[in-house]
């Protein structure tokens, strides 16, 4: 085996039966430059030719006491990554342009067939032991990859102890207007090993009060988290058959509900009033069931390090049901058949496989890995009303997919990579009828008869990448990477206007990007620095239809690019600070149009500074720019769509820890310190009626934590 290999295998081995043998600062960093979910195995990141952010597990604790929220954790430590929306979705929080596929430990949480922007929220940030990032279109996974891939890698257990584990008990309220905002957090979680038995369990259960902006007024409900319950139920169980083998079963259960009796004041951009939510008058019943996404995950996996001389196996096998209830809307109305309005939920049903081998040679100074193997998926989609009207009807996808990639290390600095996936995807719908939907009593969209078929896609993608690790001081990368996408398939067919599916414009889009850059270390200072520029002849926007009332899909040609650069220095051992920069652009290449903020975010910036004065006590301290973008004009008076211009805004956030003993500790969080009176960019940007809430006023989170 090559040396390198031989390497990773010994860490990887150290860590997980006898990590005693390094002491846990070299262990951190250690683990910290392996990344898995670029390649599907475990390799240094010092030899990935494309550009990677990795948040560590103290990261995540230090954002963890501000906001349990993972999208603006994401938000403030992912160049690249569109700004938080905060509230329950992500649309709009784009990566480089397009949606990522969000994964837990390799299995997808999205549902790129009905893409409900609710993928990020799928467990509790208490039990990611790190954040990998994958920016660009990438086939490795398969679809819905279009941005690249946020995987959340979940916690191993403790292998020296039979017990161990901590309680955690918080509180986050307003200190503009504390008035029912008082919400309050538990997280209990154990782990261990006996003999070769190890286990990790978790359990959270979270309850928002009332949220406020900087005026005191609640936020407005559309996917907001005022009275938001959570819980979340996670469990890892190993058994190590041999020093090679090993089979894990791993179980997350995540489910979010807002109950509350409040009810919208709906303001607009074009209106120039903001929505806020007041308690429903006396007698007044508020319609729907709770809005919020509901997941249970069931993963199997097992490793054999040792499967043949110079090869090893992985299989996983896993099981999703995804049940996203989505907000009260008066859009879903007929008024004809009875219903004032409705609301709607994404179901989803994954089962699937994946069997990935690992092979290496060596020749003198050249050392060749082959990554190759299968993946099986079978997807099953739809979007109902929970009234029993259908809007997207199912959608039975199985996919079989086949890949090779390669990595070549020459003389341990030159690194090339390439490969291929061939995709075969065969999607069937069964004859259906588009949804008839008012905006007026008198403006309403015409129902059609669909008939249904299966549909076929096949698709072979490639990826080429080289890196240069000549000198610490410069080290270059380039990459060109594909990725075959059929996602949100689900958005067309509920706004069908022909009668057969095969009219329909389903065709995969096969998304072609390109990366540039390098990473620095000059003494103590790191710098990474990446361009791209991604392109797709089928891309989907939307476009405003006067005469029914509906944003209608559009299949266009195109373009998006940008840069992100990040610098990091450590002052000394207890100070440092790291700051990056993201811009990204885009446009309809044939109509010569910019792309609205469903796609393209502002310009984004963030410093983020740590200092630990002394052994018991550390403050982070956050600042996040987001920048303007105005592209757009108004039309017959008012902004459309995704359109509305997007003004900057500065926020700051506070957060530090205390340790009493080796077992207790209390912290604090202030989210938005000065209390900056300010829209989130999607709320300024989206135009729809109910979006343009503002953003959190300040926020304080006091807890507690016993260690054990």
């Amino acid at each position: 085996m090559p040396k390198t290999k031989l390497s990773l295998l010994a860490l990887l081995i150290a860590h997980n039966v006898n990590a005693e043998t390094a002491t846990p600062d070299t262990q951190t960093e250690n683990i910290e430059r392996l990344v898995v979910t670029g390649s599907r195995i475990v390799e240094s990141i010092d030899e990935v030719p494309a550009t990677i952010t990795i948040i560590n597990r103290q990261q995540i604790e230090a954002q963890l006491k501000i906001s349990s929220e993972l999208q603006s954790l994401l938000a403030t430590l992912v160049p690249g990554l569109a700004p938080s929306t905060g509230s329950s979705s992500n649309s709009s929080q784009t990566l480089r342009g397009r949606s990522p596929l969000v994964m837990i430990d390799g299995v997808p949480q999205s549902t790129p067939l009905r893409n409900g922007a609710l993928g990020i929220r799928t467990l509790d940030p208490n039990v990611i032991e790190r954040i990998e990032v994958i920016k660009g279109a990438t086939s490795i996974y398969g679809n819905g990859a279009a941005g690249g891939i946020i995987n959340y890698i979940t916690k191993k257990a403790d292998e020296n102890d039979q017990l161990n584990g901590n309680v955690s008990l918080s509180s986050r309220f307003s200190t503009v207007k504390f008035e029912d905002s008082a919400g309050h957090r538990l997280t209990a979680a154990i782990n261990g090993s006996i003999d070769n038995f190890s286990y990790v369990l978790n359990a959270t259960h979270e309850e928002n009060g009332v949220q406020r902006d900087a005026q005191g007024d609640v936020l407005g409900l559309i996917y907001g988290l005022s009275d938001a319950k959570m819980k979340n139920y996670f469990s890892k169980f190993t058994y190590q058959f041999s020093e090679d083998k090993s089979l894990q079963l791993t179980f997350n259960h995540y489910r979010s509900e807002q109950k509350s009796d409040l009810i919208d004041v709906t303001g607009s951009v074009n209106s120039g009033t903001k929505s806020y939510a007041i308690t429903a008058p006396a007698g007044t019943e508020k319609p729907g069931v709770p809005q919020g996404p509901n997941n249970d995950n069931l993963m199997l996996k097992y490793t054999d390090e040792a499967l043949f001389e110079h090869t090893q196996l992985e299989v996983d096998a896993y099981a999703q049901k995804i049940e996203n209830i989505f907000f009260y809307s008066p859009v879903l109305s007929n008024p004809s058949e009875g219903y004032n309005g409705g609301q709607s939920l994404i179901k989803s049903d994954k089962k699937g496989l994946r069997l990935t081998l690992n092979s290496q040679l060596e020749w003198d100074n050249l050392e060749a890995t082959l990554i190759y193997g299968v993946d099986a998926l079978q997807d099953v989609t739809s979007q109902p009303l929970v009234d029993g009207r259908k809007w997207v009807p199912e959608m039975d996808m199985e996919n079989l997919a086949a890949f090779l990639q390669t990595k070549w290390l020459y003389n341990d600095d030159l690194i090339i990579k390439a490969g291929i996936r061939r995709e075969e995807i065969d999607l069937g719908v069964d004859d259906y009828s588009t949804l008839k939907l008012c905006r007026t009593a008198d403006t309403c969209s015409i129902p059609v008869d669909v008939t249904g078929d299966t549909l076929n896609y096949r698709a072979t993608t490639y990826n080429f990448g080289v890196r240069y690790n000549l000198m610490s001081s410069f080290q270059p990368f380039a990459n060109y990477s594909q990725g075959a996408d059929i996602s949100d398939i689900g958005r067309l067919l509920r706004t069908a206007t022909v009668t057969d599916i095969g009219l329909i414009h389903t065709q995969a889009s096969i998304i072609d990007n390109y990366e540039l850059g390098f990473i620095s270390d000059i003494d103590n200072l790191h710098l990474e620095f990446s361009a791209y520029r991604s392109t797709s002849e089928l891309g989907t926007t939307n476009k405003y239809d006067e005469a029914t009332g509906v944003y209608l899909p559009v299949r266009a040609p195109q373009e998006i690019y940008g840069y992100e650069a990040l610098a990091h220095y450590p002052f000394s051992d207890e100070f440092n600070v790291t700051a990056s920069y993201s811009w990204v652009e885009g446009k309809n290449t044939a109509a010569d149009v910019y792309l609205g903020a469903k796609q393209i975010s502002a310009p984004k910036g963030s410093i983020n500074i740590n200092w630990q004065p002394t052994d018991q006590a550390n403050i982070a301290i956050t600042y996040l720019y987001v920048g303007d973008r105005k592209k757009f004009t108004k039309v017959d008076g008012s902004y459309v769509g995704d359109q509305g211009p997007i003004s900057s805004y500065h926020l700051i956030n506070l957060s530090g820890n205390y340790h009493f003993s080796d077992e207790w500790s209390a912290y604090f969080g202030v989210e938005n310190l000065f209390n900056q009176n300010y829209y989130p960019a999607k709320s300024q940007a989206y135009t729809y009626n109910g979006y343009n809430v503002k953003g959190l006023g300040t926020t304080m989170n006091l807890g507690v934590n016993y260690q054990f």
